[in-house]
């Protein structure tokens, strides 16, 4: 049983060394061999050449034992980054068979002050496949711990996914993904979560079975904060492999009118309606006056082709991309300047 986090913050404050453990006295250590002449030797504390010395002499002899198993706890609680001490951990398990609730919460701990760790969370799952279906309800609880600390959390979204692809779970994940959008709809990992769902839960329909729904919440999601880019690159991923859909469908065109009547944060607007025009859609008049009432004097009258004026308008209020804005107006197709 591995012993609680109090227990191992005393224990570690009261370590005795390896080599006074009456249970290593058969071991000898094997110390680290940098070569006869190393450039650059790294000084390292007392306690992990020790901690690595022993392990090297186990790892070497492939002893797989209690002993060596609490010797694995030790060096991964010094370098929690060591791929060699996290591997010969799992096999370990596997030969003693070790219980691997025990070992998730051991994870868990060591994850608390290292939750970006590629080797804790490969472990992870590696014990989350191990138990099956029945570590569902566990493993969603501690991403959604690990994304209460950083919702930006790769590994943990990375996990999230991988748990609910090959184990389930998948019942209240648009829900969650809600409530995330809901205390920041500004998350971009929360909307990129929503997009996995919707196109990949298997309780859905997918994603033209969805989109209907999909697309009112984006565009009231876009008015409310028209200058979030998520909601935008969301509005027409719902649309993936379908552009005539999203071309003819009225409400990207007027959700790109009623921005730029507000005369401010139009940005995504603007690209979203040139993005439109590229593809085909006609603008009516209406879409040429909102253009014109957004442009300076200092900027000159605008080019009779809309597309063009849009790419205008995008280099005066977008300055950090204008040489984008120059090099979309170049590309430009015939098609937008004869509208």
């Amino acid at each position: 049983m591995e012993s609680d986090e109090g227990d191992e913050q005393q224990q570690e404050a009261e370590r005795l060394p390896l080599s006074q453990r009456p249970e290593w006295s058969d071991v000898t250590p094997i110390p680290q061999d940098d070569g006869p002449n190393p450039v650059v030797p790294i000084a390292y504390k007392p306690e992990f050449s020790e901690t690595m010395g022993y392990f090297r002499a186990v790892y070497y002899s492939d002893e797989r034992s209690p002993r060596s198993f609490q010797l694995t706890k030790e060096a991964i609680c010094l370098n929690p980054g060591n791929y060699t001490v996290w591997h010969f951990r799992r096999q370990i398990i596997e030969t003693l068979h070790a219980d691997l609730q025990d070992e998730l919460a051991f994870v868990g701990r060591i994850a608390k002050s290292n939750s970006k760790n590629y080797q804790l969370w490969h472990h992870r799952r590696w014990v989350a496949e191990k138990l099956g279906t029945g570590a569902v309800n566990k493993e969603l609880q501690f991403t959604k711990k690990m994304l209460s600390l950083d919702a930006k959390n790769y590994h943990a979204w990375s996990h999230r996914q991988w748990v609910l692809q090959a184990l389930g779970g998948w019942e209240d994940e648009l829900d969650y993904c809600q409530m995330l959008l809901g205390e920041d709809i500004f998350n971009n990992s929360a909307w990129n979560q929503r997009y996995f769902v919707v196109t990949r839960s298997p309780l859905l329909g997918g994603l033209i079975a969805m989109r209907d729904s999909e697309v009112n919440f984006t565009i009231e999601a876009i008015l409310g904060n028209p200058e979030n880019e998520s909601p935008w690159r969301y509005l027409r991923g719902l649309y993936k492999d379908d552009t005539e859909s999203w071309i003819n469908d009225p409400r990207m065109s007027s959700v790109c009118l009623k921005v730029l009547s507000t005369k401010s944060n139009y940005v995504f607007a603007l690209s979203t309606l040139l993005d439109l025009i590229c593809h085909g859609f006609w603008p009516s008049e209406e879409f040429r006056e909102a253009i014109n009432a957004l442009n300076t004097p200092d900027s000159g009258p605008l080019d009779s082709d809309l597309g063009r004026a849009i790419c205008r308008v995008l280099e005066c209020v977008d300055p950090l991309r204008c040489n984008y804005w120059l090099w979309r107006k170049s590309k430009l197709p015939l098609t937008v300047s004869s509208q």
